[in-house]
């Protein structure tokens, strides 16, 4: 089990405004005689069998919309897919294939959606890898969906438009 830290670890400063947890005291004062301290960083176990990364517990980025640091509730379906973009910042578009029956000529046709969905610090995903992603409330205008796990890819040779079935 990784361990929480117990004295505070500021996270990386790189935006303008200062970036700190909303659910931890900076300045708190070390109470003596105290067995037992809270640890100085906000995490928590998201449910539904999902394990909480050791990045988010032993890292150091602070994420609002992140489902094990964040103010983010994972509810609703749990979906898979594959990175095909990793161009926005925090944001990847996940392509999801499938099977559409058409009763007439009693055959399946090809078809596939694009799912935007936030991805955390806490998860190094590149194109090609397999994700799951939970969904979640509103985090912008398209992305209503968070990475909850991550494998990494096994055949990159494959092109970004193929179908697979994961």
């Amino acid at each position: 089990m990784p361990r929480l830290a117990k004295e505070y670890n500021e996270c990386d400063q790189h935006e303008k405004a200062y970036q700190s947890q909303d659910a931890v005291f900076v300045a708190r004062k070390r109470e003596i005689g105290n067995r037992r301290q809270k640890p100085m960083r906000f995490v928590r176990a998201v449910g539904l069998g999902i394990k909480t990364p050791a990045t988010a517990v032993e890292g150091n980025y602070v994420d609002k919309k992140c489902p094990f640091t964040g103010n983010v509730s994972i509810r609703g379906r749990i979906l898979k897919g594959i990175v095909i973009s990793t161009k926005m910042k925090n944001t990847i578009i996940i392509r999801r294939d499938y099977l559409h029956y058409i009763s007439k000529y009693r055959r399946f046709e090809k078809r596939h959606k694009n799912v935007a969905a936030h991805c955390s610090p806490a998860f190094d995903v590149k194109e090609g890898d397999v994700v799951t992603v939970g969904q979640c409330r509103p985090l912008s205008k398209t992305v209503r969906f968070n990475v909850v796990a991550h494998e990494p890819a096994k055949n990159v040779s494959a092109g970004k438009k193929s179908f697979r079935v994961f």
